[in-house]
């Protein structure tokens, strides 16, 4: 199982999510190297964590339709693996950072309008460049009113379309210490789709919470909180 380290950006700057309530994000504050400059982060989390995989949540793009474009290409320049969820609504969207070469590009409930397009996407994309990110609030998926409210209906439209990826995300776990709330959907979709990528996170406290969820079956685990305060040490095996 691997440990995916995240990057939250917001007005250019590395922030500490908490329970998806961005109006409370506030600078980072991290024991892996002084301030919040994104880069240094990053930097930080190759040296230490010793993985060139990186989640980039680009708060700029989602929240304010302002991506940090360059923040992208500074990262790709040291062999960044990137995974970036840039709130991408549209195929032209999705071809401006196919462009770019980002590795691996974030299709979000939260952002993508209609199932009915993602055939177009995977049609003009390598479908396993892209990552559908399933995402909650309280258990509740975050779509669009094109969208069904059930989750499981939702991850038959994305593996329709040719998506095999997944991200299943609760905001209201993002930093608030929960340990995490998806099993039983990780599991359904395990179940629907067993080739299925399936990476979760979101609450992660410590190294037992880690373990906890490689016997639940799933592919990786985004963090940051628990690294930041030192609660996963670095270079953890998992």
């Amino acid at each position: 199982m691997r440990l995916i380290p995240v990057l939250d950006v917001l007005h250019g700057v590395a922030v500490r999510g908490v329970g998806g309530r961005r109006d409370e994000y506030r600078p980072l504050v991290t024991q892996l190297c002084a301030g919040s400059d994104p880069l240094d982060i990053a930097a930080a989390y190759r040296a230490r964590l010793q993985t060139p995989t990186l989640y980039l949540a680009d708060l700029d793009a989602i929240v304010h339709r302002r991506p940090n474009t360059d923040l992208y290409q500074s990262l790709l320049r040291h062999e960044t693996e990137l995974w970036l969820d840039a709130g991408v609504r549209t195929l032209s969207e999705v071809a401006t950072l196919a462009n770019l070469n980002i590795p691996t590009i974030i299709i979000g409930l939260e952002s993508w309008v209609s199932p009915a397009s993602l055939r177009d996407v995977t049609a003009a994309n390598t479908p396993e460049r892209l990552m559908f990110s399933l995402d909650l609030r309280n258990g509740q998926p975050c779509g669009g009113p094109d969208w069904s409210t059930e989750p499981m209906r939702i991850v038959d439209n994305v593996l329709a379309a040719g998506i095999s990826r997944f991200l299943v995300l609760d905001l209201h776990d993002v930093g608030q210490h929960t340990g995490g709330s998806t099993a039983d959907l990780c599991r359904a979709i395990r179940e629907r789709a067993p080739a299925a990528e399936i990476i979760t996170g979101g609450g992660i406290r410590d190294e037992n919470d880690i373990r906890r969820w490689e016997q639940h079956g799933v592919d990786g685990l985004l963090t940051a909180s628990a690294i930041h305060d030192g609660r996963v040490k670095w270079g953890s095996p998992v």
